[in-house]
């Protein structure tokens, strides 16, 4: 299981990466078309917006799976083994409601909006555009669901993969 989530959460990571090669392919051909040809395209940025917003959502995933969203490492490694382990399944809890209302409400908020069109693209769907909205917490809610599996039958003190941030981008640890 954890194979198959760490390959699928890397196909997430090169999802959004292609997200951010299009988002910047489109602004350049936005500023190519408004300052070299004369003629604006009324849609780029719109487009462009929602290519942001979808890759932040992808983004988020995948940080959420690495464990590089902003935490308290620094206070909580020094905690003994048993109060540690409490305090990553309150805080982990926590952060699977939060997922649970954004893939819930997503949900809710894709179907109304499904039928609505772009303001400047009619083809574009809002029901697509925010559609990021379940998957990101659906899958938000997977990763958090195992973590917190892995924190209830942890023996000892095993830290979980993927480390916090050092603050230094060379990619070594102190592990």
């Amino acid at each position: 299981m954890e194979r198959f989530l760490r390959r699928f959460i890397d196909l997430v990571e090169w999802w959004a990466v292609l997200l951010l090669v299009l988002m910047v392919v489109l602004v350049l051909l936005g500023v190519f078309f408004r300052y070299v040809v004369n003629q604006a395209l009324v849609w780029y940025d719109e487009f462009a917006s929602y290519l942001l917003v979808w890759l932040t959502f992808y983004a988020a995933v995948v940080a959420s799976y690495r464990r590089r969203h902003i935490a308290f490492e620094v206070v909580v490694d020094r905690l003994a083994p048993p109060t540690r382990r409490v305090l990553e399944f309150v805080g982990e809890s926590c952060v699977l409601g939060f997922q649970f209302v954004l893939f819930y409400y997503g949900w809710v908020l894709t179907g109304k909006m499904g039928d609505e069109s772009a303001v400047s693209l009619d083809w574009v769907k809002m029901g697509w555009v925010y559609s990021v909205l379940p998957i990101a917490g659906g899958l938000m809610l997977v990763i958090s669901l195992v973590r917190l599996a892995r924190i209830g039958f942890r023996k000892g003190d095993r830290r979980r993969g993927g480390e916090a941030w050092s603050g230094s981008s060379s990619g070594s640890s102190s592990s």
